[in-house]
């Protein structure tokens, strides 16, 4: 009940910290931001059960964890899926490729080209558009394709409009210029692609950021969660090495 209670009152007045997790306010929307060293930290990716069904909901994710006695620090919705909940684009956990890297264009933000993909290599974690992951051929232990990009090389995505009234919850990542620190960031309201993708480059000064998802996004740290009122395709997992 006091954990409850805590949520609701920093999302009403912000200023709150949740471990690695904390309010920031911007374009006076209230945001969760889940900050990490990334030598501290272990992220993993995960879609199905051992059955070979789609986990679907992070609290399900959290109970087979709790079977395995893992405590995630953090748990999102990580990148876009089809009807049946399997990815859309490139997709490898565990070092397995699930699914193949996609580059042609089409409807929907996926399609809102450049896109990106969040990946993981011997440790690190980056974000890269999607012609720079393939031409730097990376052998990854995890990735997941998504899009649009937010932040490209230090400027905002060039199809964002600032006054656009396309409005919708939204999750998204990105990394530290030296690649120490990977931010992960739910809105608590509705807000559009420009101001979203403008807290990634001029708040938490993220050279490159990626749109994870909207209006199905979702989150579950230690205190409690946000969103998961629907099915989700794959997840993300953040766990302490200590």
């Amino acid at each position: 009940m006091l954990e409850f209670l805590t949520a609701i009152f920093c999302s009403l007045f912000g200023g709150c910290h949740d471990g690695d997790c904390r309010i920031l306010t911007h374009a006076n929307v209230k945001h969760t931001v889940c900050s990490y060293s990334v030598a501290e930290i272990e992220t993993r990716l995960f879609l199905t059960n051992p059955s070979g069904e789609p986990f679907a909901r992070l609290s399900r994710l959290e109970s087979a964890l709790e079977s395995e006695s893992r405590q995630p620090l953090m748990l999102m919705n990580g990148g876009m899926y089809h009807a049946d909940l399997l990815p859309v684009g490139l997709y490898v956990e565990n070092s397995l490729e699930q699914k193949q890297i996609s580059t042609k264009g089409g409807w929907g933000n996926f399609h809102l080209l450049p896109n990106g993909v969040f990946w993981g290599q011997d440790g690190k974690v980056g974000v890269s558009e999607t012609k720079a992951f393939i031409d730097a051929k990376r052998q990854v232990d995890f990735a997941t394709q998504s899009g649009p990009m937010l932040v490209i090389d230090g400027k905002l995505h060039p199809r964002f409009l600032k006054e656009s009234d396309s409005l919708k919850i939204r999750n998204g990542v990105g990394v530290s210029k030296d690649g120490d620190t990977v931010h992960f960031v739910i809105s608590h309201r509705p807000i559009n692609f420009w101001n979203f993708g403008n807290l990634f480059l001029n708040e938490l000064k993220t050279p490159n950021a990626l749109f994870l998802d909207g209006t199905v996004s979702a989150i579950k740290t230690q205190s409690g969660s946000r969103g998961g009122w629907r099915d989700l395709g794959p997840m993300i997992g953040v766990f302490s090495r200590k």
